[in-house]
This record gives C-alpha cells, structure tokens and sequence, in this order.
C-alpha cells in the first residue's frame, strides 16, 4: 500500500531547517545563510518514491513579530501545526533545552512528532551529543530524539526510515515528476535573496525583497529580469555599491547559481528600487506574495 504525507519542519532560527530539507530531497531548493530569520515563506518540496510520496515543509524560524510581514512568516508557521501529518522541530548542539520555549501547540497536536538534534558535527565528542539527548529526554521523555549532521548527511538515513514509518497509508497528492508547490520564478527570486543575505550586513538583507519582473526562455538563453526593493533610499545606494560593483557582484553570484538551477545559460538584469515601508504595508505583502 502506498504511504504519502504531510511532514513539517519546524524550529528556532538558525538551526538548519532549510539545510535539513535540501539534504533529505538531494536538491538545493531552499536558500540557507548564516544569518537568522533567511527563510520567510513556507516551501513545500517532496520526496517521491515508487512507494511513499513526503511532502515536507520548510517554514520560517519561530520569531517575536516586530514587523507586519514577521506576523506573516508566524502565521506559516502557526499553519504548519492545523495540516501536518508528521511534525518535525528542529533543535541544534548550539541549542540549551533548558532555554528553549516551546511551541505551545507541541503539547496539545495528536499526530506523531519528533525532536531532531542537528549539527552534531559541531560537537566535540559523542559524549557530548549523548549528554543532550538526555536533557532532552528529561525534559520530553515520549518523544522519539534522532541526532543529524543535515551538512554531512550523517543519520538523514534513519531520520527517513522513521518518518516513512509513520506516514499514514495514502496515494500521491502531487504528480510523480513535481518537486514544490512553488514556480521558478519563486525560487530564481530567493537565489537572489540569498546572495543578498550572504554579502551584506547589518540590515540590508532584512529590508530587502526580490521581484521576478520578467522572465523570457529562449533556445539557448534564459533572460531573467529582476527588481531588489529596499525601504529606504540609503539601502538602496549601499546594495549598488560604490560605481555598482556591489550588485553587479550579485548578479555575477546569482546567475550560476540559476544557470545552474536551469541547466541554461542566464542573462540576469538586477535593478534596485525603494518601496518604502514595505514590510509594515498590508497592500504590498499580499502582492508581494506574504499574505493569500
């Protein structure tokens, strides 16, 4: 019989939910950065088989909302609680269980869920990783803990066998042969953010958005349009850099990457914009895709 569900990943910032993710699927679908709060759409992305489809779900970090687009990104995060089958929170070596507040809905769901400890490679000895899982285990004694390197792909094995062992029976819900609910321009778009968080500081990346304006496939060439909106006019002189050589680096980033994601060759025209107060504008986050 075939088996197929809904399994959401879900966990503070920074602890790898999006690497996680793209080591499971073997496919660079979600943008990682060193910087917190990088995810900020809920991406579904599945693993197929000729026995069991996983719809798994990337979600932002759980977050305090400062911000009209952060009460977004929460509310991703508050829906992968209502839809999902299997959840899976995500903590790290750098994590204190101790410290950590837990979602208050861990205690009320009624489907299986799991502890993953990501990041093990960061510890100095399998004492160490053991010594956590036990404050975990003090702490959530009937909930199954499984310890991962998402960067080394140590454990993902049995990290799948166990969720394969706890989808319930069901056909497919997606074609065989799709591999997100998002489109290209979708993605294209975040491997632009994800340069941007990878190259600036401070807070640049967190006030910009990327905009897929026009995006023409040809034979043997893919000529990809794209608008960078910032909030104010000061970010948008820092993202050009001085005579443009910040953008026009990138762009030069960006565009392997998508040659890459497309398996063609990429025109990548960046253009940077001021939409002000974006993030706290209702209007602009629906049309920029944050609110259905």
């Amino acid at each position: 019989m075939y088996k197929s569900g809904f399994v959401n990943i879900l966990g503070n910032p920074n602890v790898g939910k999006s690497s996680l993710l793209n080591a499971l699927l073997g496919e660079k679908l979600c943008i990682t950065s060193p910087k917190v709060q990088t995810t900020r759409h809920r991406i579904k992305a599945f693993y197929t088989t000729d026995e069991v489809q996983i719809i798994f779900s990337d979600t932002p970090g759980i977050l305090n909302p400062k911000y009209k687009m952060h009460e977004c990104m929460l509310e991703a995060i508050n829906e992968a609680f209502e839809d999902a089958d299997i959840l899976v929170y995500l903590t790290s070596m750098e994590e204190n269980p101790q410290h950590i507040v837990l979602p208050e809905q861990l205690a009320t769901i009624h489907i299986p869920w799991m502890i993953v400890l990501n990041k093990i490679d960061l510890s100095t000895s399998q004492e160490q990783v053991t010594a956590l899982m036990e404050q975990w285990k003090k702490i959530l004694p009937n909930v199954d803990i499984i310890p991962v390197s998402a960067t080394f792909n140590f454990n993902l094995d049995t990290l799948l066998q166990h969720i394969i062992e706890l989808l319930p029976e069901h056909p497919p819900y997606f074609e065989t042969d799709e591999l997100s609910d998002r489109n290209i321009r979708f993605f294209i778009s975040e491997l632009i953010r994800e340069k941007i968080f990878n190259y600036y500081q401070q807070e640049i990346p967190y006030s910009s958005e990327v905009v897929i304006t026009d995006f023409l496939e040809e034979e043997d060439l893919v000529k990809i349009y794209a608008t960078i909106y910032v909030a104010r006019e000061s970010q948008k002189m820092i993202l050009i850099g001085e005579r443009g050589k910040a953008i026009k680096n990138v762009g030069i980033k960006a565009r392997e990457d998508i040659e890459s994601f497309l398996s063609k060759k990429v025109y990548l025209d960046l253009r940077v914009k001021v939409l002000k107060n974006w993030r706290n504008d209702a209007k602009l986050l629906k049309k920029l895709g944050y609110i259905k």
